[in-house]
């Protein structure tokens, strides 16, 4: 099932277009890598997609059963002052904020829910700490289970681990891989193309005019992909040749 179709779309802000003629696909329970150099348009797209930007041409489709509301959003990491008194729940609770009726309070089945969620990603022993006192890896995983309440179905992420040390940061991408595997869709946008590539079922790679938009092996034997990447082809039937000597591995 599409969750969202984008086709020939043009946006950017004011007189000034960033992407052009930009067409993809996402559905249920794909994982989109959107990736290309600084300056690209991808945190561009990710706007438009959220509604936050107007599009000068083209079109963003939603499945019915989706809306923009229906999206649970991860930007870059969260800045926050040291006397930010929120808790751990607090933050995670706020995700449920567009679902909940004026003046009444969470249900259960959304304390239920946010529960399910913290055991999910790791957090439920510090549920009671303060978010500010956490460390970067442990932020994310907050703000990604906060996006998780939000919306079930569809998340989107903006280089959720540009601020994250290596460790952190492949601990991210396994929980995202977990949470992809549960039936989540995942649209992430990174910087690190090898890592898109290991994790990722498809790609779009922004590039101006050449821009690419596959799966994940389309785009790693595709021009664009081997002069940008420098990891082997994940796919099974691709993993006993290696791409840089293009032979089989010895």
């Amino acid at each position: 099932m599409s969750l969202i179709k984008v086709n020939n779309l043009k946006i950017g802000y004011l007189n000034h277009i960033v992407l052009s003629g930009i067409s993809f696909e996402v559905n249920e329970g794909d994982y989109l890598c959107i990736v290309g150099e600084n300056g690209s348009g991808k945190t561009t797209l990710i706007k438009g997609i959220l509604g936050l930007i107007p599009k000068f041409q083209g079109s963003i489709e939603f499945h019915e059963v989706m809306s923009k509301n229906q999206i649970g959003y991860l930007s870059q990491q969260l800045k926050l002052s040291g006397e930010f008194p929120a808790s751990v729940k607090e933050i995670v609770m706020s995700g449920f904020l567009n679902k909940k009726r004026f003046g009444l309070g969470f249900t259960t089945a959304q304390r239920e829910e946010a529960d399910r969620i913290a055991e999910l990603v790791g957090i439920k022993d510090i549920f009671k700490s303060n978010f500010c006192h956490l460390s970067g890896g442990q932020q994310q995983r907050v703000l990604l289970a906060r996006a998780l309440c939000a919306a079930n179905k569809l998340i989107l992420l903006d280089e959720p681990t540009s601020a994250l040390d290596p460790i952190a940061t492949a601990e991210f991408y396994a929980l995202l891989k977990k949470i992809n595997s549960q039936g989540v869709t995942v649209i992430m946008v990174s910087h690190d193309v090898n890592a898109a590539v290991r994790n990722a079922s498809h790609i779009l790679c922004l590039d101006g005019e050449n821009s690419f938009f596959g799966t994940t092996h389309q785009y790693v034997h595709s021009e664009l992909g081997s002069k940008m990447l420098l990891s082997d082809c994940p796919c099974d039937d691709c993993k006993h040749f290696s791409r840089k000597e293009g032979s089989a591995d010895a």
